[in-house]
């Protein structure tokens, strides 16, 4: 039953991604809210769903975007196993820990698409990519992450009471 509450949330993050964090640009760049919501959903330490929100924020996300489906999966699936190998390692420092994955989901996810894209034959130039897509979406991405992060740690301990776990 808990999660359940994933697809009207993962559903209002991809409307909301599409429709208005979209439109927040800095150069070329913008935030990434699926990104955000699964890496943060990951790094709660009660939470032992976040592979099935992977999965479904994968296939929403295929749904409305044209990025082929494997380089969503093996993208928000590569964020989720960090956050989690994070979570067990840096628990003292959630948010540090959010920061990183943030950073370097970002990074992977741009890096991936990047190669995709090349290989189906669009034509970029690294450096443009870089200097005029990542970077702003990097720094875009860590200006949301801390209330995003916020607002997911609330969730987890709405949907994770604490007395079942002590």
């Amino acid at each position: 039953m808990r999660n359940i509450i994933a697809f009207p949330l993962l559903l209002l993050a991809v409307i909301l991604q599409s429709s208005v964090v979209s439109q927040i640009k800095l150069l070329a760049g913008y935030a990434d809210l699926p990104l955000l919501m699964l890496g943060a959903w990951a790094l709660q330490k009660r939470v032992s769903s976040a592979w099935h929100w992977a999965a479904l924020g994968c296939v929403i996300l295929a749904y409305v975007s044209d990025m082929p489906l494997p380089v969503l999966v093996m993208g928000y699936f590569a964020i989720i196993y960090m956050a989690q190998g994070l979570q067990k390692r840096v628990w003292q420092a959630p948010l540090l820990a959010m920061f990183s994955v943030t950073f370097l989901g970002t990074l992977f996810m741009h890096l991936l698409s990047f190669v995709v894209l090349s290989v189906l034959g669009t034509p970029f130039a690294f450096a443009d990519v870089i200097g005029l897509i990542t970077l702003p979406s990097l720094l875009l991405n860590m200006l949301f992450s801390i209330p995003v992060y916020a607002f997911m740690r609330e969730l987890a301990r709405w949907v994770y009471p604490a007395e079942e776990y002590e």
